[in-house]
């Protein structure tokens, strides 16, 4: 009986910690929650995700707009919690870049991963996501970023293959960035120089997940990469099936 119990252990993965249940790391914590119909066996992608201010992992959990997404597309999602309920985003060499490493190790020895990581982040969850990914150190398959954009020019080391990311016209919170003559792509122009879409057009149209949303799409092939922007009509929210949809386009 011995002996099966533990072949049953060594044959499982390493988890101990799910959804509202925190996996401790240190003196901090981070929360993960498996897609469903996972077999505890087939590696998976995962989708590392920085909660806006004030929140903490655990809400990512519970998340109909995030998890929602991710738990019936087989991607293992994971999110850190903040110091504080926020992120120190702001320069380079921020704590929370080596808290996310270590997350992305620790998640790495729990579960068995197929190499595949997205960065995603809502709000300051948004700029942290992308000051992760600018301070390189891991190769990032995607980096979605909701109503929160580094203005171009930031210093960025970091190349994720394909960039999206969506902002509302009348956001009060984190204002819709528009840039020199009205261009109303300046949230990706720092994505766009990183990636080479210099001289790649720019393919445009609307889509809706729901009817009283409608999405103004921008879209680039770029020389090392794609990106990706989608302008709402509404304020500093996560767009219902936004992340569903870029998911789909990310993983199919």
């Amino acid at each position: 009986m011995r002996v099966l119990v533990l072949l049953l252990l060594l044959g499982a993965p390493a988890a101990a910690c799910t959804g509202a249940v925190e996996c401790a790391l240190g003196d901090r914590a981070y929360h993960v929650r498996e897609p469903e119909g996972w077999d505890g066996r087939a590696p998976l992608p995962v989708m590392l995700h920085f909660h806006g201010w004030g929140r903490q992992g655990e809400t990512i959990m519970g998340h109909g707009r995030i998890a929602g997404a991710t738990v019936p597309r087989g991607v293992l999602l994971v999110a850190p919690d903040g110091l504080g309920r926020s992120w120190a985003f702001r320069r380079p060499g921020s704590r929370d870049t080596p808290f996310a490493r270590a997350v992305l190790e620790d998640v790495a020895a729990r579960y068995p991963l197929d190499g595949r990581l997205i960065v995603s982040g809502y709000s300051w969850g948004a700029l942290m996501a992308a000051r992760f990914v600018c301070e390189g150190g891991h190769r990032v398959d995607a980096l979605l970023l909701v109503a929160g954009a580094f203005p171009p020019g930031t210093a960025c080391a970091g190349r994720p293959w394909r960039v999206a990311h969506v902002h509302g016209t009348t956001d009060t919170v984190l204002d819709f960035p528009t840039g020199p003559d009205g261009d109303i792509t300046y949230a990706v122009a720092l994505w766009r120089d990183a990636l080479g879409c210099a001289g790649h057009a720019d393919r445009r149209y609307d889509w809706q997940a729901v009817s009283w949303l409608t999405h103004d799409r921008h879209e680039w092939d770029c020389a090392e990469g794609a990106v990706s922007l989608d302008v709402h009509p509404a304020s500093h929210v996560i767009p219902r099936g936004w992340f569903a949809r870029v998911l789909d386009e990310i993983l199919h």
